[in-house]
């Protein structure tokens, strides 16, 4: 850190600020004490009182060396005091003074010789407690080796984000000197770290309230074709009297986890991609779009599909379902229950008993799953639906009018024994079915409800093509960061043999939905 810092904008920019105490100079209480050239006290501050025990009534017009100094070591200090008055410098040191309690304290002392416009000389002593100088400089002392032989990269940052100090490994770790990191902006030194880096510091700096291991990726200087990862925390730095100083960052660099992470999330990605159905085939009387997005945590990647199931009498089966925990083994443990769940599908079960038999297969899986299992028949204009413990689906109707549907929710698959239920639903041309998993609606801040209302707010037009419809969905209740993944099933019923486009369009209707 440098002893003097410049006026960033030029000289009319510089002003008073007060501080509040606290601050170091109040933390070492120096006294300031003014002798005139026959070594009587002339001036006496507050510290000084507090320092020596003397009231300024007292300790003005007295002699210091016989008011401070015990008698054993009066000579040497007036030999120091001459020597001061006669020009040979300034005198630094620690000397034995007596309190006016008695007692004998080591006190540090600077002393030099001041000369008025008369030419009249005169001694200025600045003095403070020596075991509180002592303790002061163990302290820094400690700072500066953990600071400089922590593996952890550290960097101090001022209010306008522009380095104060950094250490040793944040030095290697950006690939950038210290002696260049200093005064110059954090995106400066590392031009193509994240905007979050910044962000994050600002957000500290405004509240006070620490940010701990954010996950942050980019490129700097020591390596500028790869990029890294580092884990990063952020907390702002106060002065005793509570003056905000800067921000200060502590950074682990974590490539290797993170490489490490970004294959096991290829490998899940790619294998949760390779169990589900490719585009959904052509069925009668049924226009379907579906949507997979994958967690943006790889050890979140795994769990959700849909799928599309052709049935005998032109009917089909609609699956959403979502296998609890991440990773590969819940993206294995997806494409067994899909098998499981076709092979049901193709003895034509009423979809309850398809759930009681995936609720076994689930239970010999050592696994939990949520399901929503569909069953429409073009010619009755009906679905059947029965649910495993999944959130209800929606309805948007021809008409404009949209409802999530009141249907028993079932519970998971997994062994538990529970019945389930089937609930028959009309099903007309125009009308639309969402199905989707929590994934899409469910967030660590607002209540399930209020998630719920905002996907029924965003199904407002029934004449949207469902590709559309899918993409606003994801846009506006997916946020980026999400730790879920999502599937999505939007199917439109239509004429059969027929499509959309030979629908009527009746008038919209925006009243209650």
């Amino acid at each position: 850190m440098n002893a003097t810092e410049p006026l960033r904008s030029g000289p009319g920019a510089a002003r008073a600020v007060p501080s509040g105490p606290g601050g170091l100079l109040d933390v070492l209480n120096v006294a300031a004490v003014l002798l005139d050239a026959e070594g009587k006290i002339d001036l006496w501050s507050p510290q000084a009182e507090d320092l020596f025990g003397y009231s300024a009534q007292e300790a003005l017009g007295a002699f210091a060396g016989h008011l401070l100094v015990h008698e054993d070591y009066r000579d040497l200090v007036l030999d120091m005091f001459a020597q001061v008055m006669g020009g040979g410098g300034s005198w630094a040191g620690v000397f034995p003074v007596r309190h006016k309690d008695g007692s004998t304290r080591m006190v540090e002392f600077r002393n030099m010789r001041l000369q008025d416009g008369a030419r009249d000389y005169w001694a200025l002593g600045l003095a403070t407690d020596q075991s509180t100088v002592r303790q002061v400089e163990r302290e820094l002392a400690l700072s500066a080796q953990l600071v400089a032989q922590s593996p952890t990269g550290l960097g101090v940052l001022d209010t306008d984000l522009r380095y104060v100090s950094v250490n040793p490994a944040e030095e290697q770790m950006n690939g950038v000197p210290a002696a260049e990191h200093i005064g110059r902006h954090v995106h400066e030194v590392l031009p193509f770290l994240d905007e979050s880096f910044e962000a994050a510091m600002r957000e500290v700096l405004d509240t006070g309230i620490p940010i701990v291991d954010q996950y942050t990726v980019g490129r700097t200087p020591a390596d500028p074709d790869h990029d890294h990862a580092w884990s990063i925390s952020f907390y702002r730095l106060e002065a005793p009297n509570g003056k905000v100083l800067g921000v200060a960052t502590s950074s682990v660099d974590v490539t290797e986890r993170h490489r490490a992470v970004e294959e096991q999330r290829h490998t899940a990605l790619t294998l949760q991609r390779s169990l589900l159905p490719p585009t959904p085939p052509r069925r009668p009387g049924l226009e379907v779009a579906t949507r997979y997005r994958p967690a943006q945590a790889a050890i979140e990647i795994g769990g959700d599909w849909f799928d599309v199931i052709p049935l005998s009498g032109e009917k089909t089966a609609l699956v959403v379902g979502d296998v609890m925990g991440s990773g590969v083994v819940a993206a294995a443990t997806m494409g067994q229950l899909r098998t499981a769940t076709r092979t049901l599908a193709d003895l034509d079960l009423d979809p309850a008993d398809v759930l009681y038999h995936l609720d076994h297969v689930t239970d010999g899986l050592d696994t939990i799953a949520t399901c929503v299992y569909v069953v429409y028949d073009p010619h009755e204009a009906q679905c059947r639906l029965s649910l495993a413990g999944h959130l209800p689906p929606a309805l948007l109707h021809r008409d404009g009018t949209r409802e999530l549907l009141d249907v028993p929710s079932g519970a998971p698959l997994g062994g538990c024994g529970v019945a389930f239920h089937t609930t028959r639903l009309r099903f007309e041309p125009g009308d639309q079915l969402v199905l989707y998993t929590d994934g899409l609606v469910e967030t660590r801040d607002q209540a399930i409800d209020e998630r719920l209302e905002a996907l029924l707010d965003v199904l407002d037009d029934p004449h949207r093509s469902l590709e559309t419809t899918c993409d606003l969905l994801l846009h506006t209740l997916r946020h980026p960061g999400d730790h879920d993944d999502v599937a999505l099933l939007i199917a439109r019923a239509t004429p059969p043999g027929g499509h959309t486009a030979e629908l009527e369009t009746p008038p919209a209707v925006r009243g209650p939905r």
